[in-house]
């Protein structure tokens, strides 16, 4: 027999095998998350979070345990009431979100042309990637108002009653050379 398979295994070695191997280096996030950079010299991008969550629920809760369907009843998504909710992003919901994760869709909800205030209540619209647009009242532009009005002032702009006649002649005459 091999004499390495019957060598005792050191209580060092079997600690660490036991607990894992890990690497020094790692950067520590909040959270209890380690990342470990591919180069040493990596820096991570600036990232704002997000304030508001758009939850839609993907999966029914049928078969699933009661604490999944209370947490689905107390962020209000349901298969019946409303597949989407809109909830804050802070650690106690997150925590809630991470628990029924197989059930949900969870996207981040972006304001790409500022927050709506409380008078854009009316002229908001949310979108499924997350968006949240404000449509109010669109005002035209001077400059489109000004190109309109030299258009219709402009002498060579042929009226309604020419272009019908051109039109008519060119029907009438189409293959004796009226195009």
């Amino acid at each position: 027999m091999n004499k390495q398979l019957l060598k005792p295994i050191t209580p060092l070695i079997s600690l660490t095998r036991s607990r894992g191997y890990k690497h020094p280096g790692g950067i520590r996030y909040p959270g209890g998350i380690t990342f470990y950079p591919r180069h040493p010299n990596h820096k991570d991008p600036e990232y704002t979070p997000t304030k508001l969550f758009r939850v839609e629920q993907i999966k029914s809760s049928k078969f699933h345990p009661r604490w999944e369907k209370k947490i689905l009843e107390e962020l209000k998504v349901d298969m019946f009431q409303s597949k989407v909710a809109i909830v804050k992003n802070i650690p106690e919901m997150n925590a809630k979100l991470w628990k029924v994760k197989h059930l949900i869709k969870v996207t981040p909800i972006t304001f790409p042309y500022g927050e709506p205030k409380e008078e854009d209540i009316k002229y908001t619209k949310l979108r499924e990637n997350g968006e949240c647009i404000v449509t109010k009242s669109l005002q035209p532009n001077e400059k489109q108002l000004e190109a309109l009005e030299s258009f219709e002032k402009n002498p060579k702009k042929m009226d309604s009653e020419t272009i019908k006649r051109d039109t008519r002649l060119k029907w009438n005459n189409a293959f004796t050379g009226g195009f």
